[in-house]
Parts: C-alpha cells; structure tokens; sequence
C-alpha cells in the first residue's frame, strides 16, 4: 500500500524527528563509550607526543569543519609552541567507493607551502575524505604532513584512503557514534562524552 503525505503532514514529522525533546530521547538511549574525563586524558597524551614532534616545526594546524572544531580547541589549548592555525572544510558525496570526489566548501587562506602542516579532525571513519584533505596539501607544497583524530573507528578502508592516523585520541568499534564534535543528524556534537547510538536510533 502507498502512503501519501500532505505537505504539512512531512513538516510536522521532520520537526518531531529534530525536536529537542526527540534529541534529548536519542542522547538518554545512547551508550557512553568514553566518558570526558577519559577524552581529556587521551587528548593530554595526544598533546604530549604533538609536542614532542612538532615543536620546532612551525605547524600549521589545519582544523577540518565541522566535526574537527572540538578537538582542534581542545588541542590547541595544550600545545605550548609557535603555531598558526586555519580550517578546511571538505564533504564527500556521490557514492562511497574508493575515487568519490570532494566537494570543497572552504579552502585554507594561510599558505601550506614548504610548511609542516597538522591535519585535524574528529574521526577517521573510511578514511577517505581525510586522504582528499592531505592530498590537497601535498598538491600545495606542505614540507610534511601529520593528521590527528580524536577518535579511529575500527573499520576496513580503501587502499588508497587514510589508514591510520599519526596521533589518535581513543579507538571505537564500527558504531554509530556522537559527541565531542561528532554530530547526530547534525546534533550532539556538543555532547560532553563519546556516545553509541541505540539500535533503535540508528
């Protein structure tokens, strides 16, 4: 049988879907793999071997929009050398195959040439919009590249994608997961912790 809806009728079921009372359900059903306190220690030890590499490089710390806004603030915090700091913002669309192109929303304005550049982002899923990220870099003429998540989700990837990060927070099963910038249908990023969606919610 077809179903056919009214104009308002989908209005009103898409406000249900995003109401803050709807939200605040999705947030209490979910699971909480890493509490803040754990991220902050993580994000320490990140900082700890960031510094460690890159203090005397002169870096720039490119923060990858959006998801990548909480853990660039957080780092940037904890980072005690001369740096600069930019963002890109990169989407990938079309299918998910290895090849899918990127459609730049936003582009750096500092210069990435003959610089050590830090590629900061939230997670590394596929990893295959991270590589377009540091491909884009390379092609303008970054000295070196290093690339930072807060979160690797364990999960096959293309052979030419991201494999692994250089510095990572913590390590997820393949779940559906917000929080810490991490976004659910565009909310939770703000989520004070790293989240698994319920089955329900997926």
């Amino acid at each position: 049988m077809t179903v056919d809806f009214h104009p308002a009728e989908t209005e009103e079921i898409m406000e249900d879907i995003h109401s803050p009372e709807r939200i605040k359900q999705i947030f209490a059903r979910a699971k909480c793999l890493y509490s803040s306190s754990a991220i902050e220690q993580a994000l320490q030890g990140m900082a700890d071997v960031i510094h460690k590499d890159l203090q005397d490089e002169d870096p720039v710390v490119l923060c990858v929009l959006i998801g990548g806004v909480v853990l660039t603030g957080k780092l940037l915090t904890l980072l005690d050398f001369p740096l600069q700091v930019d963002y890109i913002h990169a989407t990938r669309y079309g299918d998910k195959t290895t090849g899918s192109r990127l459609e730049w929303v936003a582009k750096p304005r500092v210069s990435l040439k003959g610089r050590t550049v830090l590629i900061v982002d939230d997670i590394l899923d596929r990893g295959v919009t991270l590589a377009g990220i540091v491909d884009y870099c390379r092609e303008q003429g970054a000295k070196e590249i290093k690339t930072a998540v807060l979160v690797e989700k364990e999960v096959s990837r293309p052979d030419d994608a991201v494999q692994k990060a250089d510095y990572t927070g913590v390590v997820v099963e393949n779940r559906y997961v917000f929080g810490y910038g991490m976004d659910y249908k565009g909310y939770l990023r703000n989520a004070p912790g790293i989240f698994a969606v319920a089955p329900q919610d997926q």
